[in-house]
């Protein structure tokens, strides 16, 4: 399949709907749209698609623009950067929409329906028991001007609908080849509401011609409008709105979910705003994203954004579905994190060492403490939103003790473990080396490795069975801090006997 082609004439879109928070899927899209842009030299155009007054909201608006900016997801036309097919939001271009939906109707491409709902339904039921396309079946095409009028005086409503060509409608997909749909099976579609509001089927072709899109790259469940826009895409050359080329249509692949169902807004493990608050980072995240359906190549996951761009080929895109795998996505987070110098990866852990997320008090937080063990934290983490219970017990008063740990790690005979390894500890040299070896030494004289050594050690120290390298910690946690909190562990212990 061919390439398309590298001009700096390329211009796409990325034109969500305000409607509840972001999903990965329009995260993919939105990518995919932007490395298709900056690889060729081209234009992203960033478009709001807010015409449905009932369900948009400014809050969703502000997310987006939040999320893409979060992301680093730029854009060179659209809110706050502007451009010269301003306005960027569907809302603030509504007299536009009337007036080609009004020329439209003149120029013979759209008419008036005034069949109710209840008709339309009665008739596609018959359709669908004689076997026929249940689609709008065309009756108010050739209405007379007396039956019109009929219409009015009744008091009916009307829609307005695009009249679609009565020959098969064919154009090469970037991602799946070449398609044809049939006339009976692209039937006449609205385009503006009874109530005077224009479709998406309107706006966004309007917008496209008049923005000189040249590619349009979006989910594959829009792929059974494309042959309606292509249609009206013709017609507005006709009336004389756009430069008149239809832009080329790539249909990414449907990203799926749990049960092998298409992921959608609510499944949990879709939301934007799950994986930021997680701590995901943005590279991490995007690197993920852009596997779901694209690769860099057959056997390479972790790339950069900068190498992305510089790879990215519409025409390399699988036309099969991809399966969503949070368990790899957390991986190759994990290695973004650990890529990250040791200073950016302490900046980045600062929204959860603080409240809300922090369970200590600000005045117990010991920056240095923190500093001295974030490269050990680094190298263990998938997210960063885990660097909270990885250093908890440095400011906490008291160790945050699991249960399940201490069931663990406190059986019988852990007491004369922990005297034995406190003994050792109060008398060694306080480097992680010495507490080790005193341990080891403890563990040596109950017959124990020091795996087994260990574990009640770590859990009086830091209350988990799994953490930090546990001498390394010691070495910050101090001496008195850690020898007072095993005498506390031996107390409930002494207490529980």
């Amino acid at each position: 399949m061919a390439s398309a082609p590298s001009s700096s004439a390329v211009r796409v879109r990325f034109c969500p709907s305000p409607t509840g928070n972001p999903h990965v899927g329009l995260v993919r899209t939105a990518l995919f749209n932007w490395a298709f842009a900056r690889h060729h030299g081209g234009t992203l155009v960033f478009r709001i698609e807010d015409t449905d007054a009932a369900r948009d909201s400014e809050e969703s608006y502000r997310q987006l623009l939040d999320s893409l900016r979060w992301l680093g997801l730029d854009w060179d036309e659209g809110p706050e950067v502007g451009g010269p097919h301003a306005p960027y939001r569907q809302s603030q271009r509504m007299d536009l929409y009337a007036d080609v939906a009004a020329r439209l109707l003149d120029a013979g491409h759209a008419y008036r329906c005034w069949c109710t709902a209840e008709e339309l339904e009665a008739r596609r039921d018959a359709a669908r028991a004689a076997g026929r396309p249940s689609g709008y079946d065309g009756l108010c095409r050739t209405l007379t001007p007396e039956q019109t009028a009929a219409h009015e005086a009744e008091g009916r409503t009307s829609i307005v609908r695009f009249r679609m060509p009565d020959e098969p409608i064919t154009f090469t997909d970037l991602v799946r080849g070449e398609l044809t749909f049939t006339p009976e099976n692209v039937p006449d579609f609205g385009i503006v509401r009874a109530n005077g509001a224009p479709l998406y089927t309107l706006v966004n072709p309007v917008d496209d011609a008049l923005m000189e899109i040249t590619h349009v790259l979006r989910g594959e469940d829009l792929l059974s409008s494309t042959p309606r826009q292509i249609a009206l895409y013709r017609a507005l050359a006709e009336i004389g709105v756009g430069n008149g080329s239809i832009p080329r249509f790539g249909h990414l692949p449907y990203v799926m979910g749990e049960g092998n169902k298409k992921l959608s807004k609510r499944d949990p493990q879709s939301s934007l705003n799950l994986y930021r608050e997680r701590g995901f980072l943005p590279q991490g995240l995007l690197n993920y994203l852009s596997l779901l359906g694209w690769s860099i190549a057959e056997d390479r996951d972790i790339f950069s954004l900068d190498e992305m761009v510089s790879a990215f080929e519409i025409d390399a895109v699988n036309a099969n579905p991809a399966r969503f795998d949070l368990k790899k996505c957390e991986a190759i987070n994990a290695v973004h994190l650990r890529a990250m110098p040791v200073a950016d990866f302490v900046a980045a852990c600062e929204p959860w060492l603080t409240a809300p997320h922090a369970p200590w008090r600000p005045e117990a937080f010991d920056r240095a403490a923190f500093e001295e063990l974030a490269p050990l934290a680094q190298t263990r983490l998938t997210v960063l939103s885990e660097i909270t219970d990885n250093v908890d017990f440095l400011f906490l008063d008291e160790p945050a003790t699991d249960e399940a740990s201490w069931a663990k790690a406190m059986k019988p005979g852990a007491d004369a473990l922990l005297r034995t390894a406190r003994a050792g500890l109060a008398e060694a040299e306080w480097n992680a080396e010495a507490l080790k070896a005193a341990v080891l030494a403890a563990g040596e004289q109950h017959g124990l490795k020091l795996g087994k050594a260990q574990a009640p050690v770590r859990v009086a120290v830091t209350g988990r069975t799994v953490g930090l390298p546990l001498f390394e910690s010691l070495e910050v946690l101090g001496r008195e801090r850690t020898l007072a909190r095993v005498d506390s562990a031996l107390k409930t212990l002494e207490q529980q006997a």
